[in-house]
């Protein structure tokens, strides 16, 4: 141990990988009992009944040998869920990924150094490609910080996910490309995509044995841009990416059969260590409304997007920038650290380059000019239509709520995370006249390969709090008691989902034994109040802190009638992102996010000293 600490200033990045515990599996009496709770605030007495008579039988039933599966499957695996879920919530997904996985979000450099301001494209995009690129360096050379909760550290793995990944699209399921290594794993690509007026360049970062500066990137970048202006667009290759998987997968298949050139400038594409998508338009933003920002990294241009890559570095003519990311290979904190150690970097800088001005000869970028015929074309032009089609439907307000932050809730003793997550549940109540079943994300990094539990927050003590928030006769007192029995509740059940004592991941293991073995689906999984509640994904409301930084970011509802949720807590500000679909005609993103700006007002006041 002493031993240990006398090294701990040279703690390598990815070295306490090997000696994470592995994902435990949960008792099956306790995860019944959670979900049956979970239930409550969504069923009548028959309803719960019904169901508590189902989970009764399954309990004693089939459930006890497939909970006995499953204790055999965590025994030769480290982590019993993770090839699983992968599957499950991306790669087997047939849905077009690139609007409806991919997460979106933009960069906060316009809130100090940089205002948009027209003409500044290039040179901040050298500026901040280089950055990005001292980040992957230090991947490389495992020097980024590990993550720890205390002195526990959390496990890596996805951050080795980040640069040089991408996601390949198959028939029936897709599969993810890892191309990224360390230093002392060998040689790792180095080269970057850069994606403009539907063509596609490639260079390498690296010149004789070190990175290329920003002088040296605007000056490739400038290449790029001039060629893209002053000669006709490319086909647009990338935006196949936005296709329904099946159909993407098949015209890749038809794209390599053409000529086997565009099967290496797929696989140059793939392999680059980020796309970095060069935007003609520009979106308005200020540090009170970043609408429009979060509404353009997430549905602009699919042109200059790869969709399946894990990192597209998008930038708008007015240099302003955002990220739009694949969710498969890793989860939103990732892209929030990486962000963030950009941001940080050009405030210590001062949103300038500070070194040499000194341009060695560095080789021009190289254009990948795709073999295409019209086969190609019409599915590119099909692809388009109903990307943009589907990304008009989608409704995004992001906005800061600026009258107080995590300084006065933690004053007030509430947990800011949770505080919001009730302000949401009182918001849908009044909005909808009913309680929605939620999903926020809780993580397991604890554990070996550990990615993420569902925390429920729709719990039966938020709605009594929420019901008494709407009844007149209810004492000021009774509000505030009722309120923090739901926080109370609610921070027990993120500390259990976090120590792997959640149900939602464990239900699905349950569920995919049954189907692995060819057994009949359980009874459980098709009562109606399984969905109804939440389960199998059909979440009215899908919520994500995005952390506790300047970073924000959005995804969409997972349900047609439902909201995606991100948002972020500063000391003295909560941003919200909210999205939703138009065609629903029950959903409205902006009165979600007023109605909860007031519940945060509402909420502060049940604590005001003076009613304690």
């Amino acid at each position: 141990m002493e031993n240990q600490l006398a090294k701990s200033t040279e703690e390598r990045t990815f070295q306490y990988q090997d000696t994470l515990p592995p994902l435990p599996v949960p008792s099956l009496e306790e995860s019944l009992k959670k979900y049956l709770e979970s239930v409550k605030p969504f069923a009548n007495e028959e309803e719960y009944k019904k169901t508590d008579e189902i989970v009764q039988k399954f309990q004693n039933g089939i459930g006890k040998i497939l909970q006995q599966k499953l204790l055999e499957r965590a025994k030769g695996k480290r982590n019993w869920l993770e090839e699983w879920w992968l599957n499950v919530a991306y790669l087997d997904v047939r849905i077009p990924s690139q609007l409806n996985v991919n997460f979106a979000g933009p960069a906060a450099h316009f809130e100090h150094y940089w205002p948009p301001k027209e003409g500044t494209q290039l040179e901040r995009g050298s500026i901040i490609l280089w950055h990005n690129f001292n980040y992957w360096q230090l991947l490389r050379k495992e020097k980024v910080p590990v993550h720890k909760a205390g002195n526990t550290p959390l496990d890596m793995n996805q951050f080795r996910m980040l640069f040089s990944t991408c996601k390949v699209p198959g028939i029936t399921r897709d599969s993810i490309i890892n191309y990224f290594r360390t230093e002392s794993e060998g040689c790792s690509p180095n080269h970057i995509a850069v994606l403009c007026r539907g063509r596609v360049f490639v260079f390498d970062v690296i010149h004789e044995g070190c990175l290329i500066t920003p002088p040296e990137l605007l000056r490739q970048l400038t290449y790029i841009q001039k060629k893209c202006h002053s000669e006709p667009d490319g086909p647009g290759v990338a935006v196949l990416t936005s296709e329904e998987r099946t159909r993407w997968a098949k015209a890749r298949e038809y794209l390599i059969g053409l000529d086997p050139e565009n099967f290496n400038m797929l696989e140059k594409i793939q392999s680059s260590l980020l796309v970095y998508s060069l935007e003609d338009g520009s979106p308005h933003v200020t540090p009170e409304d970043y609408s429009q920002i979060t509404a353009m990294v997430l549905i602009g241009d699919p042109t200059v997007r790869w969709g399946d890559k894990s990192y597209n570095l998008i930038s708008f003519s007015n240099g302003v920038f955002g990220c739009s990311c694949d969710h498969a290979p890793f989860d939103g904190m990732v892209m929030v650290n990486v962000s963030h150690y950009v941001d940080e970097k050009i405030l210590e800088n001062e949103g300038r380059w500070k070194g040499t001005e000194k341009l060695r000869d560095v080789p021009l970028p190289e254009e990948l000019v795709f073999t295409v015929d019209e086969k190609v074309l019409t599915d590119i032009s099909q692809a388009k239509a109903q990307y943009l089609k589907e990304a008009s439907d989608l409704q995004i307000v992001a906005c800061a709520f600026t009258s107080f932050g995590k300084k006065l809730t933690k004053k007030r003793q509430l947990h800011p995370d949770t505080f919001i997550q009730l302000a949401l549940q009182l918001a849908y109540y009044r909005l909808h006249g009913r309680p929605g079943c939620c999903y926020e994300t809780a993580m397991t990094r604890y554990f070996y390969h550990g990615r993420t539990e569902t925390m429920r927050p729709c719990t039966v003590e938020a709605v009594r709090w929420c019901q008494s928030m709407q009844d007149p006769s209810s004492s000021l007192h009774e509000r505030q008691q009722k309120m923090l029995q739901a926080f109370a509740k609610h921070n027990k059940m993120m500390k259990d989902c976090s120590a792997g004592k959640g149900f939602d991941r464990h239900l699905l293991g349950l569920l995919l034994i049954a189907k692995e073995e060819g057994l009949p689906v359980p009874e459980l999984f098709t009562d109606p109040l399984f969905s109804k509640s939440g389960g199998g994904g059909n979440f009215v409301l899908s919520t994500s802190l995005v952390g506790y930084l300047r970073v924000q970011g959005v995804v969409v509802p997972m349900v047609h009638n439902g909201y995606g949720v991100f948002y972020h807590i500063r000391d003295d500000r909560f941003v919200v992102a909210c999205s939703a679909w138009k065609s629903c005609l029950e959903t409205d993103a902006e009165k979600l996010v007023q109605l909860s700006f007031c519940a945060f007002h509402e909420m502060i006041q049940l604590m005001n000293p003076a009613h304690l």
